[in-house]
């Protein structure tokens, strides 16, 4: 792998605090080639092209899941960076390399930020110097990023939150707005290289239309900043139109109601959150343990079901159940009693309360002298009341 880099005027000040820096010490020279290796905490300057070399002291812990390895170049007039793997692709870089020359093309920033793999073994750059009064420096950053905890959080809302995204019309819209936005750019660089003839010499920065579109983002959001302070009407301009037309468009068609629909947009929306997660987390066995993790909370239902039946079987056959107990004639004879009694008692309550209307009730028997029967055995209001009948007789 191979990249190339340009710097510009910078800014030496301003490193931050909250990183730990190497720096550049001279701990080994070639025969053919002169290779600085980056060292933590130390730093100096330069003005000549140099070879610089980063390797692995450490295998990756478990608290290095959001630490960010980075090699930074800062420099006072215009250099360029190329990046390779090893020492030896260093060498092949001191012939002429035809992508150099493509380099030239690229953008010219105050400062130079190289990703370094935890997992790499080794991470090697060549600065190209062009002035004779250029200065730089080089230094490493090694430290917590946040982008990375953010993307992984990003990563987590979308895999749990994927149905209810999927069926909010806020999340249509916004989405839908967000990539219109984004692809009007590569509609129009595409519609550019349609229209331009095949021998202009402006149809070279056009070959495979679709990655200068992506360099072309790429650029703009780098130099985000700029653009909104120097251009903000234009920029102002863009979105409104733009939004304008991605909102027309989404709400002719509408949100999804298809629920086979809904399902392709969900899981998408989950399988988009376990890429950002894996992505967002630096060591790959604790990413990977993160997904399983993930996942298996989201289905919990079912393994906590699989794991009851499980239980179930095992204490099954384990243990037999014991067979239960039998009353003797006595027990039996003494709860049937007992059983009685209380009922009986609960239904003379019940007839005595003010709820309990007699009449109502003598009305849906079908033989209300049996009913009187009981209830002079059971209400004693009744039973008084016929006493007193029988007394003015």
């Amino acid at each position: 792998m191979r990249s190339h880099y340009h710097c510009g005027l910078p800014d030496l000040q301003g490193l931050g605090t909250s990183w730990k820096m190497a720096a550049p010490m001279v701990t080994g020279i070639n025969e053919k080639l002169k290779i600085i290796q980056l060292v933590e905490r130390k730093s100096d300057t330069y003005n000549t092209s140099q070879n610089f070399c980063y390797k692995k002291t450490l295998e990756p812990k478990w608290f290095d899941i959001w630490t960010k390895v980075q090699i930074r170049v800062n420099s006072t007039g215009m250099i360029r960076v190329t990046q390779v793997d090893s020492e030896e692709k260093l060498k092949e870089l001191e012939g002429f390399n035809f992508a150099d020359f493509f380099s030239f093309f690229k953008e010219k920033l105050n400062d130079t930020y190289i990703n370094v793999d935890l997992h790499s073994n080794k991470t090697c750059i060549k600065v190209h110097v062009n002035g004779a009064d250029t200065r730089y420096s080089v230094i490493l950053y090694k430290g917590f990023d946040p982008k990375l905890f953010a993307i992984f959080l990003i990563g987590l809302f979308l895999f749990f939150y994927g149905d209810s995204l999927s069926r909010s019309q806020l999340f249509y819209y916004g989405t839908g707005m967000s990539v219109g936005m984004v692809a009007s750019i590569l509609i129009l660089v595409f519609l550019l290289s349609r229209l331009l003839p095949k021998k202009s010499p402006f149809y070279m920065l056009l070959v495979g239309g679709w990655s200068f579109s992506l360099y072309v983002i790429q650029l703009v959001f780098k130099n985000f900043q700029g653009i909104c302070t120097e251009y903000w009407q234009y920029l102002l301009g863009y979105l409104a139109v733009v939004g304008f037309i991605s909102f027309a468009v989404c709400y002719k068609y509408g949100p999804l109601e298809n629920e086979r629909s809904i399902n392709l947009l969900n899981w998408t929306l989950q399988l988009l959150g376990l890429l950002l997660m894996y992505i967002g987390i630096q060591v790959r066995n604790v990413a990977l343990a993160m997904i399983v993790v993930a996942f298996c909370t989201k289905q919990i239902e079912y393994p906590v079901r699989w794991a009851h039946c499980l239980y179930r079987i095992l204490v099954k056959n384990r243990r037999r159940p014991e067979p239960p107990r039998l009353l003797t004639e006595e027990e039996y004879r003494k709860q049937g009693e007992e059983e009685t009694r209380k009922a009986l008692e609960d239904l003379r309550q019940y007839c005595s309360s003010p709820d309990f209307q007699a009449w109502k009730v003598i009305s849906r028997i079908q033989s209300p002298k049996r009913s009187e029967y009981s209830r002079t055995m059971v209400s004693p209001q009744w039973k008084e009341r016929r006493g007193r009948e029988n007394m003015v007789r």
